[in-house]
C-alpha cells in the first residue's frame, strides 16, 4: 500500500478524523472504485458509523476477492471487531431486558419451517448467530412444522429471534408463564352445537360447569395424537435363562386431542377422545345413536371422527394446526422446561410422560404466536 492518497486516508483514520476520511474516500471512490484498499476503508467508515451489516458485506467481499494477504488480514480483523461489537451491543440489550423480571421467565425459542431452496443460506446464518457449524445448523432447520430449538430466559430468546428475523429465518419465542396464563377448559360433553354451542366442561381447578360460546369466536384448531404407552414383555428362548424375559415400553395407541382456540376470551377448549363422554349430550354419528342405552357402545374412534366432522362443518375456513408430532420429537427431552407446564390432558397413565405437557406447550405456543406475539 504505497499510494499517497490511501496513506492520507489511513492517517485520517489513525487520527480519528472521520470527516476528513469520508471526504478523501468520496473522491477516491469516483476515481479508483476498483481499488481494494478504497473498498476496505469504505468498510471501515461504515464500521465507525455503526452500519455493521454494510461493513461486514464489504469485509467478506474482500476476503473472497482480494489477492493481498495484508488486506485479507485487515478484513479478518474488521470482521472480528464487528463480532465483538455485536456481542457487546447484545449484552447491553440483554442486561436492559433482564432488568424486567418478566423477561427473565423461562421460555422457548421456536424455529418454524423454512423453504428447501434457502436451507443452505439459512444454515449459514443460524450457525453464525449461535456459534455452531453450518452442517449441524442445517440439520436443525425444519422442512415442515416447528422445532423447539432453545430454552432460557425469554428476554434473551427474543433477542435471538430479532437476529433470526433480521436474516429472514422464521422464528418466535414465548414464555412458559404466558402459556400457563391461558384459560384451559376440558370438555366433558356437548349439550348442544346449534344455534349456540354449549359444552359441559372442567376448568383448571377441576370444577364442573357449562361453557357457552359462538362458533365465530373459534379462530383456529390444534389437533394431535398423544401416545399411550404399555409395558411390554417379550420372551427369547434362544438366550440364557436370565436374559429370556425382556421388558420395554411400547406405544400401544394414540389418544386424540383437539383444541379450539377462542382468542377473544384467551381460552382453549380441549376435547380428548379418552375423556369425552359420548354417552351423554349431542349425537355425532348414527352408530352412536344405535348403541345408546345398550351394553355396548360404538367405537371411540367412530364417535371421535363424528365430532371432528361436526367441527369441520361449523368451522369450515379456520386453520387447523396438526404438526404436533414433529414438534414433540424436538421438545420431549427438554425436561427442565416441560416440568413447568401443566398438561391438563385426562389420560390414565401408570407414570407421567413428557408427551402430555408437550401438547399443552404446543397448543399454547400456537395460540400466542398467532394472537399475541
Amino acid at each position: 500500500m504505497s499510494d499517497p492518497s490511501i496513506d492520507r486516508v489511513a492517517k485520517a483514520f489513525e487520527e480519528r478524523n472521520f470527516k476528513q476520511a469520508s471526504k478523501l474516500l468520496k473522491h477516491l471512490n469516483s476515481t479508483a472504485p476498483q481499488n481494494p484498499w478504497v473498498r476496505y476503508y469504505i468498510g471501515r467508515l461504515y464500521e465507525e458509523s455503526r452500519r455493521f451489516d454494510t461493513a461486514e458485506t464489504i469485509y467478506r467481499q474482500l476476503l473472497r476477492d482480494s489477492p493481498s494477504p495484508k488486506l485479507i488480514d485487515r478484513a479478518r480483523q474488521g470482521l472480528q471487531r464487528l463480532q465483538e461489537a455485536a456481542q457487546q451491543q447484545r449484552q447491553q440489550e440483554l442486561e436492559q431486558l433482564l432488568a424486567d423480571p418478566k423477561n427473565a421467565e423461562p421460555g422457548a425459542l421456536i424455529l418454524e419451517a423454512t423453504p428447501p431452496e434457502r436451507r443452505q443460506e439459512f444454515a449459514q446464518h443460524l450457525a453464525q448467530i449461535f456459534n455452531a457449524d453450518p452442517y449441524s445448523a442445517r440439520l436443525m432447520l425444519q422442512s415442515r412444522g416447528w422445532r423447539l430449538y432453545r430454552t432460557g430466559a425469554v428476554g434473551e430468546l427474543k433477542l435471538y429471534v430479532k437476529e433470526l428475523k433480521g436474516v429472514e429465518i422464521p422464528a418466535f419465542a414465548a414464555s412458559v408463564g404466558d402459556v400457563e396464563k391461558l384459560e384451559l377448559l376440558r370438555g366433558v360433553y356437548f349439550e348442544s352445537l346449534s344455534p349456540q354451542p354449549v359444552v359441559v366442561c372442567r376448568d383448571r381447578h377441576d370444577r364442573l360447569g357449562k361453557f357457552r360460546f359462538s362458533w365465530e369466536e373459534v379462530r383456529q384448531q390444534v389437533r394431535g395424537g398423544v401416545p399411550i404407552f404399555v409395558n411390554a414383555v417379550s420372551y427369547d428362548i434362544s438366550r440364557k435363562t436370565e436374559e429370556q424375559v425382556k421388558r420395554k415400553v411400547e406405544t400401544r395407541d394414540f389418544a386424540q386431542v383437539c383444541d379450539l382456540h377462542l382468542p377473544r376470551r384467551r381460552c382453549i377448549l380441549r376435547l380428548c377422545d379418552r375423556s369425552y363422554d359420548f354417552q351423554q349430550g349431542v349425537i355425532f354419528t348414527p352408530e352412536q345413536q344405535q348403541t345408546l342405552g345398550k351394553m355396548r357402545s360404538a367405537t371411540t374412534r367412530i364417535n371421535w371422527n363424528g365430532m371432528i366432522q361436526a367441527f369441520d362443518r361449523f368451522l369450515p375456513e379456520i386453520p387447523v394446526w396438526s404438526d404436533f408430532s414433529q414438534f414433540a420429537e424436538t421438545a420431549i427431552d427438554f425436561n427442565f422446561l416441560l416440568e413447568k407446564v401443566t398438561p391438563y390432558i385426562d389420560i390414565p397413565r401408570s407414570e407421567p410422560t413428557n408427551w402430555d405437557p408437550a401438547f399443552q406447550l404446543y397448543s399454547g405456543l400456537v395460540f400466542l404466536r398467532n394472537f399475541e406475539n
